[in-house]
């Protein structure tokens, strides 16, 4: 039985400390729910049960779909293709007008009125 403790304490020490080091490793953006230094915390103070949360709840997989990148619709070449050449001239020359037309307002403030 003493082995068996032994045994069983010396599993649960590599097991704590492979989870503090595996959190401490991770990027940010690989931590789900709390932030980094929270996961760290709870990995440290709660020895076994802080590990089974990190990698149950708190570790999120590199082929997860939140980590797949976003593009913006001036870098996806799918949408660059779909504008066309009218379409972008035409607004050119709408943005053209409107700043033309912005320009020649004046910005002088309102004349004061004369007091009675």
């Amino acid at each position: 039985m003493a082995r068996l403790l032994i045994v069983g304490g010396f599993l649960a020490a590599v097991f704590w400390v492979f989870s503090i080091v595996d959190c401490a490793v991770q990027p940010a953006t690989r931590h789900r729910g709390v932030p980094k230094a929270a996961w760290i915390a709870i990995v440290v103070l709660i020895p076994v049960i802080g590990g089974i949360l990190w990698f149950t709840i708190g570790r999120r997989r590199a082929n997860d779909e939140s980590l797949r990148r976003v593009l913006a619709p001036d870098d996806d070449p799918a949408f660059l293709q779909s504008i066309s050449k009218t379409e972008q001239d035409a607004r050119i020359k709408r943005l053209e007008e409107e700043l033309a037309r912005l320009d020649e307002e004046t910005d002088e403030p309102p004349a004061a009125e004369p007091r009675p």
